[in-house]
Parts: C-alpha cells; sequence; structure tokens
C-alpha cells in the first residue's frame, strides 16, 4: 500500500486508559476513578489506579513507539493530574506532560494530544458536569494552561475526544462515567462539550496555535429493513449520534430543531455559541470502528447487550446486530467498506471538510501472552488494519483528502467498563509483570511505514 506524500501514520492512546499513578503528585480525582470505585461497573472490578503504568514507564513506552517509524502519536492530557479540581493549576502535573512531550521530540514523535478524553475532574461533575455550561469555561482555563506550558514544542492539537460516545454512555445512559443515566435529557451535556471545543479553539489560537482540530466518532447507521418505521428510526439515531456533534463543527448550526431546542439554551446566546463552535478547523479527526443497525422498538422484544449496554425503553430506536462475516473478539463487526462510506458521507455532507486524519482504528483481539519464541502473534489484528487501510485508500481515490491514520492503540490497556478483558494494543502488556511485547502487527505497521519511504 501507498499512501499520498506527507500522510502521516501514528498510534493513540488516552491518559486514563494508560497512566495509572491516580492519587501521585498532586493528581486528583477524575469521574472514571469514581465510577470504577462503585462495584459492578467495571468488569472483573477493575480500575485505572494503575492501568500499564505509562507514568513511571513513559520512557520506555516512548522507545517503543518511536522504533516503529510512526511520524505522530495521539496520547491525552489528563485534567486532573494538570488541574485537580478543575480550577488551580499542578505545576507537577504539568511537569510530567513537560517530560513526555521533550521524550517524544527527542525520538523524532510528533505529539498530538488531546485536551478531554473523558476524565472530568470528580469536583467539576459535583458541580454539575456537562449538564452545568460553566465547566466549558473551566476547560478552557485548562486549554490555555497547556498552552502556555507546552504551546511552544506542540504543533498540533485535538480539542475533545468522541463527545457521542461520552454523552450517549456517560449521560444518557449509565454505562460509562458519570452514569447519569438521562436519556435524551442529556442534550446539554452535549452541547456544552461542543461549546468547550469552541472556547479551547479560541484559546489556542490566542496562544499561537496553527494546527487545531477534534476527534469525532463517526459510523454509518443502517435501518434494519424498508419499514418506514424502522427508515426514521435509522434517521433520528444517525442524526443525534453523528450529525448533532459535527453540524455545529462543520457547518455551524444543529441538524434538527428538535435537538436545537432539547440543548436546554436560549436562542440568541445559542447563536452566538454555534458562531464559536463552528471557529475554522485545520484538520477533522474520524474515530471509526463498527458500522450500526437501528429498527424502531418492537414490543415484546429483548434489546439488551446488542451494544454492551442497557437501552431504556421508551426511545424511538433500538439497535439490533450488525450483520458481518466477522466480528473482533469484543463482538463488534468488521465491516472495512464502512470506512470508506463514513468519509466519502462526510465530504458529501460538508463542502468545506477540513482535512481529515483518522485518530482511532482499530480492533480488540484477545491475544495471547508471548509464546515458546518470544512473539504475540495476532494475524487476525493485521488483516483488520490492512482492510481498513485499504479503505482509507478507497476514500482517498474517491476524493476525500485524509492526512493521516492512528492505531488505536498502541498498548493493550484499560478497556473502560470492559476492564482488561479487551486487548487493542500493537503492543502487548502482561498486567501483572508490567512486561511490553511487540506483537506481530507493531512489526507489520513498522514495515508498512517503512515501505511509504521507498519506491515502488
Amino acid at each position: 500500500m501507498q499512501f499520498p506524500p506527507g500522510f502521516r501514520f501514528g498510534m493513540a492512546t488516552s491518559a486514563y486508559q494508560i497512566e495509572g499513578a491516580a492519587d501521585l503528585d498532586g493528581k486528583g480525582p477524575s469521574i472514571w476513578d469514581t465510577f470504577a470505585a462503585q462495584p459492578g461497573r467495571i468488569r472483573n472490578g477493575a480500575d485505572g489506579r494503575v492501568a500499564i503504568d505509562h507514568y513511571h514507564r513513559y520512557a520506555e513506552d516512548v522507545a517503543h513507539i518511536a522504533a516503529s517509524g510512526v511520524q505522530d502519536y495521539r496520547f491525552s492530557f489528563s485534567w486532573p493530574r494538570v488541574m485537580p479540581g478543575g480550577a488551580t493549576v499542578n505545576p507537577a502535573g504539568l511537569d510530567f506532560y513537560d517530560r513526555l512531550v521533550d521524550a517524544l521530540l527527542a525520538a523524532g514523535v510528533r505529539p498530538v494530544p488531546t485536551l478531554y478524553h473523558w476524565d472530568l475532574p470528580q469536583e467539576l461533575e459535583d458541580r454539575g458536569g456537562w449538564l452545568n455550561r460553566d465547566t466549558a469555561h473551566r476547560l478552557a482555563d485548562y486549554a490555555s494552561a497547556l498552552a502556555v506550558r507546552l504551546g511552544d514544542r506542540i504543533h498540533d492539537w485535538i480539542t475533545l475526544n468522541e463527545m457521542n460516545v461520552h454523552t450517549l454512555y456517560g449521560y444518557g445512559l449509565a454505562d460509562h462515567a458519570p452514569a447519569r443515566g438521562l436519556g435524551l435529557a442529556a442534550l446539554p451535556a452535549a452541547h456544552h462539550q461542543l461549546l468547550a471545543h469552541g472556547l479551547a479553539v479560541q484559546v489556542l489560537r490566542t496562544h499561537g496555535a496553527t494546527s487545531v482540530g477534534i476527534a469525532n466518532q463517526h459510523f454509518p447507521v443502517a435501518a434494519a429493513s424498508e419499514d418506514p418505521e424502522d427508515q426514521m428510526a435509522a434517521e433520528i439515531f444517525r442524526t443525534l449520534t453523528n450529525w448533532t456533534f459535527s453540524d455545529p463543527i462543520l457547518l455551524g448550526e444543529y441538524p434538527d430543531e428538535m435537538i436545537r431546542a432539547g440543548v436546554g439554551t436560549e436562542d440568541a446566546q445559542l447563536d452566538r455559541d454555534l458562531e464559536l463552535i463552528g471557529a475554522r478547523l485545520d484538520f477533522y479527526g474520524v474515530n471509526f470502528y463498527e458500522p450500526t443497525a437501528i429498527e424502531a422498538p418492537k414490543a415484546g422484544k429483548d434489546y439488551s447487550g446488542v451494544l454492551e449496554v442497557d437501552i431504556p425503553e421508551g426511545l424511538p430506536f433500538s439497535p439490533v446486530p450488525v450483520k458481518s462475516d466477522e466480528r473482533t473478539d469484543f463482538g463488534w463487526a468488521i465491516v472495512p467498506g464502512a470506512l470508506t462510506e463514513i468519509l466519502t458521507s462526510l465530504k458529501d455532507r460538508y463542502p468545506h471538510l477540513p482535512p481529515v486524519i483518522i485518530t482511532e482504528n482499530g480492533a480488540s483481539f484477545h491475544d495471547a501472552a508471548p509464546g515458546p519464541d518470544g512473539r504475540v502473534h495476532d494475524p487476525r489484528r493485521i488483516a483488520y488494519l490492512d482492510a481498513h487501510l485499504h479503505a482509507v485508500q478507497d476514500a482517498i481515490e474517491a476524493g476525500v483528502r485524509v492526512d493521516g491514520y492512528y492505531v488505536w492503540s498502541a498498548f493493550d490497556n484499560l478497556e473502560w467498563a470492559a476492564g482488561y478483558d479487551e486487548r487493542f494494543g500493537l503492543i502487548h502488556v502482561d498486567f501483572e509483570t508490567q512486561h511490553r511485547t511487540r506483537k506481530d502487527s507493531w512489526y507489520w505497521y513498522r514495515d508498512l511505514i517503512a515501505a511509504q519511504s521507498r519506491p515502488a
């Protein structure tokens, strides 16, 4: 596979999933620390207190990342490490990211940090979390502190990660932190995250940033049948989970008057917010894993477990299994063509779509520990990544400008509420000893990247 000149390959992680050091050096609690402490919330009672101990092992981890030849490493700052309580800067937290950024640059890897990857300081949640408009302004303060300290060395900034997933699972449902379970009453949380994005872009620009984007999860949504009720249910779900989080950024408006009314902001203020939210971006991050199928709820039908969550009654849509010949060990459908489909859909919907970076794509397979040969053989992950990179090529040939691709994830880590069972990494982690082993997929990715610089 050959990609256009300048195409950037990377790997991705997030702070809560890898750092550990949950209460060291002034770090405060996050909503995920609180969530994990509640019995039954995370599979097998797992938590992120140690995770993969990246906080202490970052130098070793940077060496693994750099040796693969990737140009970019996407990670996230821990808000409660940098600004515990959401108000006062913790110098020791900034010191850690100073060391990490410097190590990456010394290894020839460009740091691509995300400001917010779901680990809200618990004190801000206690004041309403993303249901409170003030949280957006607190994120702007946090962005400013990071830009002042690290802006001389960071070229690319990502504001927030997967606002749709955070809103759906954490506020609409109760399967992720902070487990609010509000149903459609969670829409204000969506708007305040979008506002935080707009404010962060403004702050970063003020501090001289020239490359700012966001990471949104996108996926095609298909109706389960040609039945008009199923078609309508799929359109509602598609609008709520895709366009509600991208239209304000890329068109400066919400996709539906009912959504506009549901975000809980009066019209004049909302128009001012949307102007801020819709400010120009330099790139647009797309996270992709699988498509979704939806039908209108059928009386008496059990929908539990389709999305690994319990869908409350009363919603106008219900998920059904996606038809697929293959699935990951997490049960997710493997449909590479759906990545091409969503990328071309974004191009068609948004006339001024910024250059796209695939900011996450990967798969969980329950890889065995290193065998007698010392290797971790993961041919299914190699096949998955190969197929999805071909899907990216198809989108490029269809006219979508895609400037990069980041594998999720660099390392096996804490997969949120699924605990440590689901392994997404290119690098195997023994969670007992913290020993790292490069999987066959790591070597495959290294060779693919190296081949880009050689003549065909």
